[in-house]
């Protein structure tokens, strides 16, 4: 049986990992085992955090509505609530945009639902 030399692979996925780890501090942008472990904790904290990514934005658009509303002689809860039972299907993220960008336009769909 001939011999199998494993030098191109190994290096090929060591470089690979050190390439992943670039600009990591210490010997985790240096050291093999170190840039393993590193790589999967990022790993870890990037598929958590997209998805911690969404409930902080929708927290930030809940804060635009709401000042916007408030300007308005309304609250948050009450301004949904009404936009739900009148049927009013703007989502968050479109709300939050008129109420930053557009605050004209905000407050005539809060005349309009009030």
């Amino acid at each position: 049986m001939s011999r199998v030399k494993r030098g191109v692979i190994k290096n090929k996925r060591r470089r690979n990992v050190l390439k992943a780890t670039k600009g990591m501090r210490f010997g985790r942008s240096t050291k093999e085992a170190a840039a393993n472990e590193a790589l999967v904790h990022a790993g870890k904290y990037a598929f958590a955090h997209r998805k911690m990514k969404k409930r902080v934005n929708r927290g930030l658009w809940q804060v635009k509505i709401a000042a916007v509303a408030k300007a308005n002689g309304t609250s948050f809860s009450k301004l949904m609530g009404t936009m739900t039972k009148k049927g009013i299907t703007i989502d968050r993220k479109s709300l939050a945009y008129l109420a930053e960008h557009k605050p004209e336009t905000m407050t005539r769909v809060i005349k309009q639902v009030a």
